[in-house]
């Protein structure tokens, strides 16, 4: 990694880092209630729930309009993503099975954006975000302004055929610990996106969902009547070397499952070998206090592909280094290759909490979906 390198990788990180701490609103109460349903992974039913679009009017001859992740064949609401505002069939959406998109009629009461809303003029925003065609900067949401223009949409389908999240290793600990309904504590170090970033529940908005982690910590404590702890140490803007600068405070916790959940600053210019070795060494670091202690090693969704600072490539191979890593005691996550299909059915901007590299509810769903599913390996 050249200094030139580094120096953008870490630049780039900070001003995200500053974007998101000044969004984030003073906490709420919560009024969310843990739906089961929504933390069953979508590839395994029949039953999408709170799909997320962004309607995009592309061309004055068609109306604007959004790709599903399955062809319906019953479409059972479209919702406004804080659950206040339901849309009706026919006057406020229609199914274009011949296009395969959901379409808006003239007089629809879903949001729409233009594309050109969905772009900034270089130099407005507080930091770089260069479209990779030259043009204008990504418009980058530090709040709900994506989760504003989103709607969700629950329907069946017939299922087809959905790549597998890698599976690699194995948390027999963790899953002994949790069938005994014995106290399970677990320790999470990563960047914004472990910190919850533009979920509503951390902006402070309906319908107030929590974010991933709290999710998995949610669905263990009710699924095996256990005490389930969780410490975040995860920090915005960050990345493993500062991972692994912390790694102290996780093992301090005396954590009996250790999530490590980095990834999305580091493909700014970090290799997969050292990204994988910066990882290991945590692990041996945690180890060395905390012998017992199991691992989760997630391997981060996509960034927007139009994101100029991203070097996509590394996804896929940051994914391969960490199920290189595992075995007996440390389990892969791997939320990559879930998001890698998705960007083959939807735009990044369906899928997006602040239009380059967090998810919104939707997202945080499909990491607690995976990251539950490493446990019960």
């Amino acid at each position: 990694m050249t200094c030139s390198h580094l120096v953008a990788a870490l630049a780039a990180a900070a001003a995200l880092l500053v974007a998101c701490a000044a969004a984030q609103p003073a906490a709420k109460p919560s009024a969310w209630k843990l739906d089961e349903r929504l933390l069953t992974p979508f590839w395994r039913t029949s039953a999408m729930r709170g799909e997320s679009v962004l309607f995009v009017r592309e061309g004055a001859s068609e109306p604007p309009s959004a790709p599903l992740i399955y062809a319906p064949t019953r479409i059972l609401s479209v919702v406004s993503t804080s659950g206040l505002v339901t849309y009706e069939a026919g006057s406020d959406y229609v199914w274009d099975a011949a296009r395969g998109r959901l379409t808006l009629p003239d007089g629809s009461r879903i949001p729409c954006a233009s594309p050109a809303q969905l772009r900034r003029k270089h130099g407005t925003q507080m930091f770089n975000l260069t479209h990779r065609d030259g043009g204008d900067e990504i418009l980058f949401g530090a709040s709900t302004e994506y989760l504003d223009m989103q709607v969700t949409v629950t329907y069946d389908h017939r299922r087809s055929a959905w790549p597998s999240p890698r599976s690699a290793g194995s948390l027999p600990k963790a899953l002994e610990r949790l069938k005994q309904r014995r106290p399970l504590a677990v320790a999470l170090l990563g960047d914004s996106i472990s910190t919850g970033c533009n979920c509503s529940g951390w902006a402070g908005v309906p319908p107030h969902q929590p974010p991933w982690q709290e999710l998995v910590r949610l669905a263990l404590e009710r699924r095996r009547r256990a005490a389930v702890t969780l410490a975040n140490f995860a920090v915005g803007g960050t990345d493993t070397s500062w991972g692994l600068g912390e790694i102290g405070k996780v093992a301090d916790a005396q954590p009996d499952l250790v999530i490590l959940a980095f990834g999305m600053n580091d493909a700014a210019g970090r290799d997969a070998p050292d990204y994988a070795a910066i990882i290991g060494k945590m692990i041996d670091a945690v180890r060395t206090r905390r012998p017992e202690a199991e691992f989760i090693l997630v391997a981060p969704m996509l960034g927007n592909p139009d994101w100029t600072a991203l070097r996509h490539d590394r996804f896929p191979q940051y994914r391969d280094a960490l199920a290189g890593l595992c075995g007996k005691g440390v389990a892969l996550a791997d939320v990559t290759s879930v998001w890698t299909e998705l960007h083959k059915r939807k735009r990044d901007f369906d899928l997006t909490g602040n239009g380059v590299n967090h998810p919104n509810d939707f997202g945080h769903r499909i990491y607690a979906q995976v990251v539950l599913g490493a446990v019960s390996r």
